[in-house]
């Protein structure tokens, strides 16, 4: 039910993106693939492997993650930067702020957001502090990141935050994930076989969380603005809900690692960007030797397709563009399976059906039916690993499998 709602929400375009990854992989290539054991990968090794058909997935699906990653990015980088030279010159052209022409409703709003406002030298000194304790404390959880390298990361994530914040209020795409791929690869690469993977998974997820607060923050204080909120209440909101979340959060992930088996590729819970991150530490380690064979004339051809869909979304005219698939979304099913891309299409197809029976009560209730579908479905969750841990099982249980393996 939560695909199902999630569809409802979601653009047809992702959806059917979804589905044609989906047949693409799983319809086409894996069983084409699969009849080349023993040819591109050896007929003993585990499916799990990296070496076999497992290979293919993860190493394809990340090609098609970094392609469309890259092409946004450097999008997005370069439409900042544009936007900001463009209002720079305007204002130096027309020698005065553009509050002066703004509405009296807007000047008003700008007038209460800035009567709290926050020093600077809290900013500053607030950052400093927290690096210090992050140079202090995540060597010491993870001794494989050493101290200075968190260093360089906290010298160069004002900059990278600064970028992403602007970029995300203007296109509305944090691309915080791109940066942290970025550190991924770098840090992988540093540090070397012994202590890579674990190096470059954490420091990506230092720049990654630094990055990212900064779009965060920048949305939420626009929020404020529009509301007549007081930054510092914002602020302040921010630091009890982050306080919170540092209990709460590990205590659910616990949870659901103790009652379902989390990252199983062929349990309920995959985590398949969990694979994917490794995999992609085990890539800026080791190389390219990582790969199965003709794996990486594979991973060349979807990166510039990733590119070439982007590409060609943009320059081309809006009604045709609007079909070209979205690279992103057709990475998952790559790697997932088909399961979750049929439930999303089913959404997508509800919402089909119910615009062309009703459109003006369409519009008004699929949000609400959808939010019923993913809250409905995501309360049970707490009482299902209660269940789970309580060791409780479902008297009666049904599968469909192939007739070969019965």
């Amino acid at each position: 039910m939560t695909y199902i709602g999630a569809g409802m929400i979601c653009s047809h375009l992702v959806n059917l993106s979804l589905l044609l990854g989906a047949v693409l992989s799983w319809g086409v290539m894996w069983p084409l693939i699969s009849e080349k054991k023993g040819d591109w990968f050896p007929e003993n090794i585990k499916e799990s492997s990296m070496k076999s058909l497992n290979g293919y997935k993860v190493f394809i699906s990340i090609a098609l993650i970094l392609g469309d990653g890259l092409y946004n990015f450097l999008k997005t980088l370069l439409f900042t930067m544009r936007s900001m030279y463009s209002a720079f010159n305007k204002r130096n052209l027309l020698g005065v702020s553009s509050d002066e022409n703004q509405p009296l409703e807007d000047v008003r709003r700008n007038e209460v957001f800035m009567r709290e406002t926050i020093p600077f030298w809290v900013a500053c000194v607030g950052y400093v502090l927290f690096a210090i304790i992050s140079i202090i404390t995540i060597p010491i959880t993870f001794p494989q990141l050493k101290w200075y390298y968190i260093l360089i990361a906290y010298i160069f994530a004002p900059s990278l935050g600064f970028c992403n914040a602007y970029g995300t209020g203007l296109t509305d795409m944090n691309m915080a994930y791109n940066y942290g791929k970025v550190a991924l690869f770098v840090l992988a690469s540093l540090a070397g076989k012994d202590n890579g993977v674990v190096a470059g998974l954490i420091g990506c997820g230092v720049i990654k969380s630094i990055v990212s607060i900064s779009s965060d923050l920048m949305h939420d204080f626009k929020t404020g603005h529009l509301t007549l909120t007081s930054p510092r209440t914002m602020l302040l909101s921010q630091g009890i809900g982050t306080a919170i979340g540092c209990i709460v959060a590990p205590l659910t992930f616990f949870l659901f690692y103790k009652a379902f088996d989390v990252g199983n590729p062929n349990g309920e819970y995959k985590a398949p960007y969990a694979i994917i991150y490794r995999n992609m530490a085990i890539l800026g380690v080791e190389g390219f030797s990582a790969l199965p064979q003709h794996c990486l004339q594979l991973c060349y051809g979807f990166f510039v397709f990733a590119i070439l869909a982007n590409l060609s979304r943009d320059i081309m005219p809006k009604k045709f563009g609007k079909w070209v698939p979205v690279p992103m979304a057709m990475a998952v099913p790559f790697l997932v399976g088909a399961y979750f891309a049929i439930d999303m299409c089913v959404g997508s197809l509800v919402v089909y059906v119910w615009h062309r029976v009703d459109s003006r009560k369409a519009k008004l209730m699929v949000p609400a039916v959808a939010s019923g579908l993913i809250c409905g479905d995501g309360l049970w969750i707490l009482p299902s690993s209660i269940l789970a841990l309580a060791k409780i099982r479902p008297p009666i249980c049904m599968n469909f499998s192939p007739r070969k393996s019965l």
